[in-house]
């Protein structure tokens, strides 16, 4: 799988982008795993307004599926499993 994250955004203005190919790296079995469990290819979170919330937008594509799942780090219960992803692709890049 190829997973791409792109953010932003809030007070700081900062933008960051990650790219991992789960297939190179030795973590890609777990981090399948995880997006099996947060049933990625069938989730779309809701989108808070606000201009100082960070923004995201966390792209998978596996073979011919390819979904987008945008989020705020906005500190929600709806948004926590998106950023908990979110930490392990910084972790890993």
């Amino acid at each position: 799988m190829k997973i791409t994250a792109t953010g932003g955004g809030g007070f700081s203005g900062r933008a960051e982008h990650y790219e991992l190919d789960t297939g190179r790296i030795e973590q890609g079995a777990a981090l399948e795993a995880l997006l099996r469990d947060l049933d990625f290819f069938a989730a779309a979170p809701p989108q808070p307004v606000g201009a100082d919330i960070g923004r995201w937008a966390i792209t998978v594509a596996d073979g011919a599926r390819e979904h987008t799942v945008r989020f705020a780090e906005d500190g929600s219960a709806d948004s926590a499993p998106w950023q908990s992803l979110l930490s392990q692709l910084r972790n890993l890049a």
